[in-house]
């Protein structure tokens, strides 16, 4: 007898754990109003990519799927988005997008002695007065989302 397999068929996601959208909407609430803070005044596709690239190294693939489709609405190339990953090798990115990716890797790697003067300082000259406070608040903010999204098991849904 001959067992047959479709290769092509998805594997499904791991369950959901928790939707604290249902089980602590104050809380959810919360966390959306901060996110809300965080963003603004922050330069729309430098959000997009510290949210993408705070995901990607979090693990958290419902987070990495959503702000990659939200970065790409913005306009940011499919190219741009595939260099995240490998930002410091690619010469897709502005000097205030590099400022910016390397401040969210120190913050999501605080480490034994927390973000470099030099990575903080570089982000701190690039950025305005106004800009680098939120530019900080989205770093911050983007890691207790990834948390959220990693410890509930959310997952992206499949796109057609």
């Amino acid at each position: 007898m001959t067992t047959t397999t479709d290769d092509t068929a998805t594997v499904p996601a791991p369950t959901r754990r928790i939707d604290l959208t249902d089980k602590a909407p104050d809380f959810y609430a919360a966390m959306a109003a901060l996110d809300k803070a965080a963003a603004r005044g922050l330069d729309p596709a430098v959000r997009e990519l510290v949210r993408v690239r705070v995901s990607q190294l979090n693990g958290c693939a419902y987070c990495v799927d959503k702000h990659s489709a939200d970065a790409r609405a913005l306009g940011l190339t499919e190219q741009k988005l595939y260099g995240v990953t490998v930002w410091r090798e690619t010469p897709f990115f502005t000097a205030r997008e590099r400022a910016a990716l390397a401040l969210a890797e120190a913050v999501t790697h605080l480490g034994d002695h927390g973000v470099p003067d030099a990575v903080f300082d570089e982000a701190a000259r690039l950025f305005d007065a106004d800009e680098f406070p939120r530019l900080l608040a989205m770093c911050v903010t983007m890691n207790a989302w990834n948390r959220i999204g990693v410890s509930c098991r959310m997952s992206p849904a499949v796109r057609a």
